[in-house]
């Protein structure tokens, strides 16, 4: 008979090792789980911290647990992403065998509003690509904001790249991107052109490079110390490229992929197109990312429908 706390270990083997999450996703869901095993051992178990039987979870534990976090005040958000947690890691133990019926089964999710993601407008985005910032390596924002609007990339894939991964000739990129999943993406002249002159720039940062970075690839996008460029940094540059640009503070990293989306699909490029751009595994996430405020649905609807 499985513990709780060794089936949270082999569930985070499976969906790192099979499922191929990213580290931070297997340390979402372990982080989800631990917190549930501290809530049953604590309030239900009786027994040793780590020695619950698995067996023993049942509907009741689950429904207990959800309503402490409604009572901690989490959001809707938040307790749905832990009800999706809990049926995930038991959905696995059922079909391991560990248990025999999944006590998060039938759970209502909690209501979520559907909100939309912001886009950028097209003078906005020209606003932010062409602001004039004086940073300590200008060639570089210039090229990454470039590069992020050019690809539709999320943050962390473009800090992953490395060099090799960039053709410069053909202007294509190859992404590993969720599940370890590659496409190849191609970007424009802009992109391209600002890549190349932020070259000379990466090549002298990464003469600073350290021992410790050893072993970790040739980054494209690298810091002022010559290492690998993260997406907290990313977004700390893209907050100084906003107030330079005078655009509102709040505009994440995320939204230039939105906008990367919503710009194509204005201009009339075709939905499963940009999913496979995106890299989505599904259509209805890419429709997610884009929308047409009601003039262009009304455009569209004239040029196109034979009654109009």
């Amino acid at each position: 008979m499985i513990s709780l706390s060794r089936a949270i270990d082999g569930f985070a083997s499976y969906v790192a090792d099979e499922r191929r999450f990213s580290p931070r996703t297997v340390l979402a869901y372990r982080t989800d789980l631990k917190r549930f095993a501290s809530f049953w051992e604590e309030e239900f178990a009786n027994v040793p911290a780590g020695r619950t039987p698995l067996s023993k979870v049942d509907t009741l534990a689950v429904r207990s647990y959800l309503a402490s976090l409604h009572r901690g005040r989490l959001s809707n958000r938040s307790l749905a992403r832990h009800l999706s947690t809990l049926r995930s890691f038991f959905r696995w133990a059922c079909r391991e065998e560990h248990i025999e019926k999944n006590p998060a089964r039938g759970l209502p999710s909690p209501r979520v509003p559907k909100t939309l993601p912001r886009a950028m407008t097209l003078p906005d985005t020209e606003r932010l690509l062409g602001a004039d910032e004086e940073g300590l390596v200008p060639e570089r924002e210039r090229a990454l904001f470039e590069f992020l609007y050019a690809t539709g990339l999320r943050v962390s894939e473009a800090a992953g790249l490395d060099l090799e991964d960039v053709d410069f000739a053909s202007r294509l990129v190859r992404v590993t991107g969720k599940g370890s999943r590659e496409r190849i993406v191609p970007f424009g002249e802009a992109a391209g052109e600002a890549l190349r002159e932020y070259l000379p720039s990466r090549a002298a940062l990464r003469r600073r490079a350290g021992d410790d970075e050893a072993g970790t690839g040739e980054p494209l996008f690298v810091n002022v110390r010559g290492g690998r460029l993260t997406p907290r940094s990313m977004a700390r540059l893209l907050k100084r490229r906003l107030r330079a640009a005078g655009l509102p503070a709040e505009i994440s990293p995320h939204a230039l992929r939105h906008t990367f989306a919503t710009h194509l699909l204005e201009a009339g490029a075709d939905l499963r197109a940009i999913q496979e751009l995106l890299g989505h595994a599904s259509l209805s996430t890419t429709q997610k990312y884009t929308h047409l405020d009601a003039a262009r649905l009304r455009e569209v609807y004239r040029n196109a429908h034979p009654k109009a």
